[in-house]
C-alpha cells in the first residue's frame, strides 16, 4: 500500500517496518526510530502528520468506550499521547512497544517482537529470543525483567480453575506468573514455539532433553573426566594423601601374600616349628582385601333528507295527487274552504272572474313549490353537519406539486446532514 504524499515524505529515507489503519485515510506507521501518525482532511483537522520518537522510559495505556489513548513518557521531556480508536489499541500497541524495546537496547538488532499480551497489570513480549515481563500500572517501564531462552533449563505450565501458571526454570531458580484462562491458549503455543525454534527443536519434551544433555556435557568437559570431587589445594577433610593410602594399601596386599606364602611351606615341612612362625617378626598375617366508507354502497340508505318532501320531488308530487296522505294538506284544505265560505262573492259573472283568479293563483303557487322542491337547484347538505368539499382544479393540483417539491428538498437536505453527522462521529472515534 502507498503512503500518502504528506506521510511518505516524513518517512523520507527510513523503512517502514509496521502500518496499522486508524479508519477512513488516517494511518499509523512505525520505523525503527518513531512512531508517524497521518491525519486526513476531515471535518475536524487538515491533514497532518505527528512523529513521536522510540526514546521512551515508560508506555502508559488508558482505554475509554470509544478512544483509546498512548501516553509515551520521556521523562524530563515531558509526555506525549497518541489517540487511537479503542477497538485498534492493540494492533497500535505491538508495534509501538517493538520499537520502543529495540531503540532502548532491550533487544538486539534482528530480533523480532512475535507478540504482546495485556492481562490487567502484567504485560508479556514474547519475542524471538526472549520473554520480557513487567508488572504494574504502566504498559513498560525500566522496572522490566527479562528471561533469556539461552539461559532457560524448563518450561510448564500448570492449569488451574480461573487462570494458567507459567514456570520457567533458569539459573538453578524458578520464576512463576499467571495467565488469565481465555488467553492461557494464545500464551502457551506463542512461547513453546518460540523456545522450541531458538533451541533448533520440535516438541517441549525434546527441549528438556536437549537441555539434560547440554548439562551432561558441560559437566562432563568441566571435570576433565576424572572424580567428581575436587577440593582444589590445601588439606584435604576427607584424607591427607589418597594417593599415599593406595599405595600402602597396595604394599600390605603383596607382604600378606608372601606371608601366606610362607606359612603353607612350613606347614608341610617335617619338624617344622610352630614357635619359628609366632616369633616371626611380621607377626600374624591379616588379610584385609574383602567391602380494512360505509356510504359508498348505498348514498340514501343513511341520508338525513331521505323523508323530506321538499327534497324529495316524488314525495311532493304524491301529496298534491293524494291530500288524504298529508295530514298538513287536509288541514289546509279545511282552511281555504272555510276562508272561501265566509267570503260573499258577487253576481255569477263576477263569480267566474273571481274563481278562475283563484285557479291561476293556486296553479302559480304550485308551480313555484314544484320548481322550489327541484332536486336540481336544492343543496342536498341543507341541515346536514357536512360541507361539499367542491372541485378546485388546476389550483389544487399546483399546491399539491409545490408541497411535493418542498418535501423532496427536505428529504435532501436531511440526507447531506445525516451524513455529515456520521463523518463528524467517525472522526471522533478515531481520536481526533
Amino acid at each position: 500500500m502507498s503512503l500518502p504524499e504528506l506521510l511518505a515524505g516524513t518517512v523520507g529515507d527510513e523503512e517502514v517496518v509496521a502500518e496499522v489503519p486508524l479508519g477512513g485515510a488516517d494511518r499509523l506507521a512505525v520505523t525503527p526510530t518513531r512512531t508517524l501518525v497521518y491525519r486526513g482532511d476531515g471535518l475536524l483537522s487538515d491533514e497532518s502528520v505527528a512523529e513521536y520518537s522510540h526514546d521512551v522510559e515508560r508506555i502508559a495505556v488508558s482505554t475509554g468506550r470509544r478512544k483509546a489513548k498512548l501516553t509515551l513518557g520521556y521523562g524530563l521531556g515531558g509526555d506525549e499521547t497518541v489517540s487511537v480508536p479503542a477497538k485498534r489499541v492493540d494492533d497500535v500497541l505491538h508495534p509501538v512497544l517493538a520499537g520502543v524495546l529495540s531503540a532502548t537496547g532491550v533487544t538486539d538488532p534482528g530480533e523480532s517482537v512475535l507478540r504482546t499480551f495485556r492481562f490487567s497489570e502484567l504485560t508479556l513480549v514474547v519475542t524471538s529470543e526472549r520473554l520480557v515481563k513487567h508488572v504494574g500500572s504502566a504498559v513498560w517501564d525500566e522496572e522490566f525483567e527479562e528471561f533469556a531462552y539461552a539461559d532457560l533449563t524448563d518450561l510448564d505450565f500448570e492449569e488451574g480453575t480461573v487462570a494458567t501458571a507459567v514456570v520457567l526454570t533458569h539459573g538453578g531458580r524458578s520464576e512463576r506468573f499467571k495467565a488469565p484462562n481465555e488467553s492461557a491458549r494464545a500464551v502457551r503455543e506463542t512461547l513453546v514455539d518460540a523456545v522450541c525454534a531458538y533451541h533448533g527443536v520440535d516438541s517441549l519434551e525434546e527441549f528438556r532433553v536437549t537441555v539434560a544433555d547440554e548439562d551432561d556435557a558441560a559437566a562432563d568437559a568441566g571435570n576433565g573426566g576424572g572424580s567428581t570431587t575436587d577440593f582444589g589445594e590445601g588439606p584435604d577433610p576427607l584424607s591427607a594423601s589418597p594417593v599415599a593410602d593406595a599405595e600402602a594399601e597396595a604394599e600390605s596386599g603383596v607382604e600378606a601374600k608372601s606371608n601366606a606364602s610362607v606359612a603353607e611351606e612350613s606347614a608341610r615341612a617335617p619338624g617344622a616349628d610352630s614357635a619359628d612362625s609366632a616369633d616371626s617378626p611380621e607377626g600374624p598375617v591379616v588379610d584385609d582385601s574383602a567391602d380494512a366508507d360505509p356510504l359508498a354502497d348505498d348514498p340514501l340508505a343513511d341520508d338525513p333528507l331521505a323523508d323530506d318532501p321538499i327534497a324529495d320531488p316524488k314525495s311532493g308530487s304524491a301529496a298534491d295527487a293524494d291530500p288524504a296522505a298529508d295530514p298538513e294538506a287536509d288541514s289546509t284544505a279545511e282552511v281555504d274552504q272555510t276562508a272561501r265560505s265566509e267570503v260573499d262573492f258577487p253576481s255569477d259573472a263576477a263569480g267566474e272572474t273571481t274563481a278562475a283568479e283563484i285557479a291561476a293563483t293556486e296553479t302559480t303557487e304550485t308551480t313555484e313549490t314544484t320548481d322550489t322542491a327541484d332536486p336540481a337547484d336544492a343543496d342536498a347538505f341543507d341541515g346536514s353537519p357536512f360541507e361539499s368539499a367542491g372541485v378546485e382544479g388546476e389550483d389544487l393540483a399546483t399546491e399539491m406539486a409545490e408541497l411535493r417539491h418542498t418535501v423532496e428538498q427536505q428529504s435532501e437536505r436531511l440526507d447531506r446532514q445525516s451524513a455529515l453527522i456520521e463523518q463528524l462521529i467517525e472522526e471522533l472515534r478515531r481520536g481526533r
